[in-house]
């Protein structure tokens, strides 16, 4: 049996998981590691591109920055989220405000000189990151679509720093980022309508609340209807090898979840259709194995 002090720290290590969001963190760095393997840099050795220290330090350095941003978004959003996420909530108190904050400024500190080692570039792409995640979660989260713009903006930020450091300019990534980017923008705006009650507690100016939840609903049935170009490109045009029916599985899926957005009225359907997209775009990470999967086994040497 643990003893109390051992229960109240294992506590709150889970807390501070839950606030930085871990497995998110897990999922991008993996992304971006796929993504280098089998899209960024496909020409290259599987053990090349693994090993190298470059790469380490900029996957690196994104999670410690994404870790923050998770942090500082936590930390101005702690009276919003007890509304909205009340059992989470419940968890991430657990770890005070004032740790928090020192948590947050070592973690953006070790990211900017980890990324010193790559280039000066590297520390002015963090730094720039950092500020922007910064200003996201301080002001412009309240406005409506220029919050969820640049939120969607900074969770594609990490794959966009892998992405210049091959300076792979394929039209493929061009495609393939605009898929995702256009995924999580829809995500950020069912977001809305699901945290509608706390939202107008907090005084936000979000489009549901200054447009109604039918202008939301035709904004984000747009958005889904743009992704499906995408992802009829990446089927038809682009050779992806097995991947084409992660596509096809999306077209079905993104046209259903068009349905059920139609039907949706509350925050238990929203929710729903939030993690249709975020199943989607967990699937998808997995599926960039499918593009060659004898990718890494003829190219390990």
């Amino acid at each position: 049996m643990l003893s109390r002090k051992n229960r109240l720290l294992l506590l709150k290590v889970f807390s501070l998981f839950s606030v930085v969001r871990g497995y998110n963190i897990l999922m991008i760095v993996l992304a971006q590691y796929l993504a280098s393997i089998y899209i960024l840099a496909h020409q290259l050795p599987v053990r090349e591109v693994v090993l190298d220290v470059n790469l380490f330090i900029i996957v690196i350095s994104s999670a410690l920055v994404v870790a923050s941003g998770y942090i500082i978004n936590n930390f101005y959003d702690a009276e919003k989220d007890l509304i909205n996420k009340p059992r989470k909530s419940m968890i991430d108190r657990f770890v005070g405000q004032q740790f928090k904050l020192t948590t947050y400024f070592i973690l953006n500190f070790l990211a900017v000189i980890a990324a010193s080692y790559v280039s000066f570039k590297a520390v002015f792409f963090f730094s720039a990151y950092i500020f922007g995640i910064w200003i996201y979660s301080h002001k412009l989260k309240r406005l409506p679509f220029i919050g969820n713009f640049v939120s969607a903006t900074l969770a594609i930020a990490p794959f966009f720093a892998v992405f210049v450091y091959y300076k792979n300019f394929e039209n493929v990534i061009f495609v393939h980022a605009m898929f995702l980017f256009l995924l999580i923008l829809a995500r950020e705006m069912i977001k809305d309508l699901e945290n509608l009650k706390g939202d107008l507690v907090q005084n936000y100016k979000t489009i549901p609340i200054l447009y109604g939840g039918k202008v939301s609903k035709i904004l984000i049935s747009i958005l889904i209807l743009l992704t499906l170009i995408p992802s009829l490109l990446l089927i038809l045009k682009f050779d992806v090898g097995y991947m084409n029916y992660y596509f096809m599985a999306c077209v079905v899926l993104l046209i259903l979840f068009l349905v059920l957005l139609i039907k949706s009225k509350s925050k238990r359907e929203y929710v729903w259709l939030h993690n249709i997209l975020k199943l989607i775009i967990i699937v998808g990470v997995f599926s960039i194995l499918l593009i060659d999967v004898d990718l890494v086994l003829n190219r390990i040497l």
